[in-house]
């Protein structure tokens, strides 16, 4: 099975083309193909397909399916359908520009940047961000909105596995923002994020019983009006170099809570994000870039979950 590995400020994913290649559990097939020491390696798997019937109506060129490192299907990565875009262009599976690509979010329209006849930045309209709790969704006391939501108990989960004095390391606010862009966000905010013990809080917060479909978790660092440094616990790939659905959370966040302007640039440990939360059709839309890294053959009985080798001792 061919693959190509792509990246989007280092938040990695193998992409396979299904036009020209079948997967028959893409689940299991994402936990092969992603372990970093037995796999490819990479944040998930994500299928380049035809689109539906439905997206296909709504003018979409291809499809984009998305499975986190663990086999889980997420509905939406920001990242991912950059490269997508970028590959479906590239790849001569669509030459429209701007290009339409079916998600779990709906049909995004997304711009493409050339240099030399290939693509190397996308600018995606995310859509509108979704705030009502339930739809997010959120289980919390008060329904009307997520936003500056007292959140000391949700914190207070992680002592047990941080310790109790995490949350002053890094000082941590008590009070989170959710908010949806077709897959859940909740954004803390704290004064040094570099001193979150990301790897024992992220776990904790992704599975909280406030979140009955789990969590991207994202601490933030404000800088200024309209710059952010961000890290981000994703949910079921864990910490990530970057998070393009997050970093749109995060600006629809700083609006909401009065931090940050509509226009910021996010600092990921992967790279940055230039992100608008647009004020006229109220749509977020982000900008970065999309990089192919390798192409290469994949021992299709791998996914059957036999040995691509044998090794044989004889005394």
């Amino acid at each position: 099975m061919r693959f190509t590995k792509m990246h989007g400020i280092g938040n990695d994913y193998i992409y396979v083309d299904t036009l020209q290649e079948t997967v028959a559990d893409p689940q299991k097939l994402a936990v092969r193909i992603a372990d970093r020491h037995f796999g490819v390696g990479g944040d998930g798997l994500i299928l380049i397909a035809p689109p539906s019937v439905d997206g296909r109506r709504q003018g979409a060129h291809v499809r984009m399916r998305m499975f986190n490192a663990d086999g889980s299907e997420s509905e939406m990565c920001g990242n991912g359908v950059r490269c997508v875009a970028k590959y479906a262009y590239d790849h001569q599976l669509a030459t429209a520009n701007p290009i339409r690509v079916e998600t779990g979010r709906g049909v995004l329209t997304l711009d493409l940047w050339l240099q030399h006849g290939r693509v190397h930045q996308v600018t995606v309209n995310m859509g509108r961000p979704i705030l009502d709790p339930r739809q997010i969704p959120v289980l919390i006391p008060r329904l009307d909105a997520a936003v500056d939501y007292p959140a000391a108990e949700l914190l207070a989960a992680a002592d047990p596995v941080a310790g109790r004095g995490w949350t002053n390391a890094g000082g941590v606010e008590d009070r989170m923002t959710c908010v949806s862009l077709g897959n859940p966000h909740v954004v803390l905010y704290a004064r040094r994020v570099e001193s979150i013990p990301l790897e024992t809080v992220g776990p904790v917060l992704e599975r909280h019983a406030w979140f009955p479909r789990r969590i991207n978790v994202h601490f933030v660092q404000a800088l200024g009006a309209g710059e952010v440094k961000m890290r981000t616990w994703e949910r079921g790939s864990g910490i990530t170099l970057g998070c393009g659905t997050g970093a749109a959370a995060v600006c629809v966040a700083g609006v909401l809570t009065g931090r940050t302007q509509p226009i910021i640039l996010a600092h990921l440990p992967g790279g940055r994000l230039a992100l608008k939360w647009s004020q006229e059709d109220k749509c977020v839309y982000m900008t970065g870039p999309a990089e192919e890294v390798f192409s290469g053959d994949w021992p299709v009985p791998d996914e059957a979950g036999t040995s691509s080798s044998t090794a044989e001792f004889r005394q």
